[in-house]
């Protein structure tokens, strides 16, 4: 059975050099649509126009899947232009409470230890559900509010912010998170005088979490324990439309073989692997169900 690793020995040198090409053009028209769709229903929403109530859950979906665009800004693989990967990260993190400069250490821990625990902070930040009580919170949002809140005023105020993070970069972690509280401020400042804020970007931001939280659950979720990036993933199989809003993230197997082939080079490094792949989903209602069935206790309450 094949491992990652043996898998990536078996590409030529001009494929890997093939496959980690970035593109200006390929990640601004994909942003140019992610970003119109924002734009689109935040004017459906502010004018008020019919239907405005379920322009508010598909404004949440489109502002939380930003997460997607921010993590792969991590890598520095959306954009071949430096500057423009680092400012988009810098403003999806602005927009979905993610503090950038912090998330990049973060999830670069997550890539080199995936899915060991006491190891990769993902599962170190909070376990997958396993009883209803606990499935329910996590899917709700509420403890990435309560915990993206918290990261960011201790933060700015100086608390520890991880051991993965750097010395050299806790100065650069603690002046953005003083940024992000000034324009959290004003951001709440202005609510006093216009609720455009509330009815654009944070009531959706509320109703898009729980689409987030489901998506991610599928990537690592009932997979194994172990270094073999075949196991401890899972790619799913989506329409066009998830894949869209997700930056191509479905192909997770892909990704974390090779975290630096850019997402638009995924669906072709798919083709060359899908023959290796040993945990897939056919889709994330699947999942879920699946997901849902297995959990090993069922009481109402964590």
């Amino acid at each position: 059975m094949t491992d990652h690793k043996s898998f990536i020995s078996s590409l030529s040198a001009e494929m890997l050099s093939q496959l980690n090409e970035t593109n200006d053009n390929a990640g601004l028209r994909h942003l140019a649509g992610h970003l119109g769709l924002i734009l689109g229903l935040g004017i459906w929403i502010g004018a008020g126009w019919p239907l405005w109530q379920l322009a508010l859950i598909a404004q949440g979906i489109c502002l939380c899947f930003l997460f997607t665009l921010e993590h792969e800004t991590t890598h520095k693989t959306p954009f071949r232009t430096s500057w423009v990967n680092e400012w988009t990260g810098r403003l999806c993190g602005v927009l979905i409470f993610l503090p950038f400069e912090w998330f990049r250490y973060f999830h670069l821990a997550h890539h080199r230890f995936t899915n060991i625990p006491d190891k990769d902070p993902e599962l170190i930040a909070g376990a997958k559900p396993e009883t209803w009580g606990d499935y329910i919170r996590h899917v709700s949002g509420l403890p990435y509010w309560v915990d993206m809140i918290d990261r960011i005023i201790g933060s700015a105020f100086g608390r520890d912010p991880g051991a993965f993070v750097p010395a050299r970069a806790r100065a650069r972690v603690r002046t953005e998170a003083k940024w992000l509280l000034l324009i959290y401020t004003a951001s709440g400042i202005s609510l006093f005088f216009s609720p455009l804020l509330f009815w654009v970007w944070l009531l959706p931001l509320l109703l898009g979490q729980p689409f987030l939280r489901l998506y991610l659950l599928a990537e690592h979720g009932r997979c194994a324990f172990v270094a073999n990036m075949f196991e401890n993933t899972r790619t799913t199989y989506t329409n066009r439309i998830i894949r869209f809003l997700a930056w191509n993230m479905p192909y997770h197997v892909e990704h974390h073989t090779l975290p630096n082939v850019p997402f638009h080079k995924l669906p072709d490094l798919h083709q060359t692997m899908q023959a290796h792949l040993q945990v897939t989903s056919p889709g994330y209602t699947a999942f879920t169900a699946e997901y849902v069935r297995t959990m090993s206790q069922l009481p109402s309450s964590g």
